[in-house]
């Protein structure tokens, strides 16, 4: 099986649960937020997978196999936002959302929480919503568009269109139930690819001391946390800006929807568990293929090249059925991201601005 007809299956997969999530959608709060009924490991890994993108896999590796362990901060920084996001903002939210009107979307539930302001409100929030997300949303399209015209061979535009259809087929087929669920695979998938592929590489390397020490072959400042490439202190400005990254998390509406779905807000604790433990193995391991790719491809990667280094590890080092799998996580995290943004902004469209302007509610 070649890695195309790999993407194939896996797109198909993802076609088939957008079907069985239509088919469980029966009215605004099942295609909006699942009818509040999302188990802890749909939460915690939907919400991670939306979160983290196509860039958990191509540019943090990149930014490892190019800057070393400066990279680890930015790792830290965002560990660290997102336990601060699961531990203080994730149970409020949900019994808030519940309380305020059983609000369905962030602009609703400020609406609901300050009336005063409350159209105001919700007309500003969707507006902001709708017109970022759009661009956001655009982003991980083309990003998928780039990766079906290596994969398949396409011409850009027709690769943009195909990546396009399929993140909408299932989105707007099956809403929030289809997004969660897509997303649960696609986290799992690529917590294996970033498990896996490190693994493979330092043992063929001979292990972490030798990878390590080929590190420091290339540039012996590769292995400190405080010096750049280049020999000088990072200093304090420089460390705190890549541990700034982890302030991201707070307030972006596609992770916050999955606090406000999960069924029993008495699971949170376990879903905050479930989901650190995928973000600590998935950013070790996306540091560790940047790392370990430095000592390992005989061709050293220049320029926007190396965000591609996961590529050439998988495509190197494993049967092309495997490296199939691996490089289809790839197209996991883009579409994890691009099919929460999506219905987030659909949701801003549908529900609030509909709503609000028109005075009729939305229908799914």
């Amino acid at each position: 099986m070649t890695v195309a007809a790999t993407f194939v299956v896996y797109i198909l997969a993802m076609l088939a649960i957008g079907l069985w999530a239509w088919r469980r959608t029966r009215d605004l709060s099942d295609y909006l937020l699942g009818g509040r009924g999302l188990g802890r490991w749909v939460t915690a890994l939907s919400a991670e997978a939306s979160d983290m993108s196509g860039w958990l896999l191509l540019g943090l590796p990149g930014f490892a196999y190019a800057a070393g362990f400066e990279a680890a901060w930015i790792a830290l920084g965002l560990f660290a936002g997102t336990w601060l996001n699961w531990r203080f903002l994730a149970g409020r939210l949900r019994h808030q959302t519940a309380a305020a009107d059983d609000s369905l979307t962030l602009p609703a539930f400020l609406a609901a929480r300050f009336p005063e302001q409350g159209r105001a409100l919700r007309i500003t929030g969707a507006l902001v919503i709708l017109v970022f997300f759009t661009f956001y949303t655009s982003s991980g399209l083309v990003a998928g568009g780039r990766l079906f015209e290596t994969v398949f061979g396409w011409d850009y535009r027709l690769a943009v269109a195909g990546a396009t259809l399929v993140v909408v087929a299932y989105t707007f087929l099956g809403g929030f139930l289809a997004v969660s669920w897509t997303d649960l695979v696609q986290g799992l998938m690529m917590g294996a690819a970033l498990v896996i592929a490190p693994l493979a590489v330092i043992q063929a390397q001979g292990g972490p001391a030798a990878t390590l020490a080929a590190l420091e072959t290339v540039n012996r400042h590769f292995t400190e946390f405080t010096i750049g490439t280049d020999g000088r202190p990072l200093g304090v400005i420089a460390i705190l800006s890549l541990l700034g990254w982890g302030l991201g998390y707070f307030g972006q509406p596609h992770i916050l929807a999955r606090f406000m779905a999960i069924r029993d807000p008495g699971e949170l604790g376990a879903a905050r568990r479930i989901a650190m433990t995928w973000v600590g193995l998935t950013l070790m391991g996306a540091l560790w293929v940047g790392w370990s790719a430095v000592g390992f491809l005989e061709t050293p990667l220049t320029g926007a090249d190396t965000e591609r280094v996961f590529m050439h590890l998988v495509s190197a080092l494993f049967h092309p059925l495997l490296a199939g799998i691996l490089l289809a996580a790839i197209l996991a995290a883009i579409m994890s991201t691009a099919d929460s943004q999506l219905l987030v902004a659909s949701s801003a469209l549908a529900n609030d601005l509909y709503e609000t302007l028109l005075g009729r509610p939305a229908q799914p």
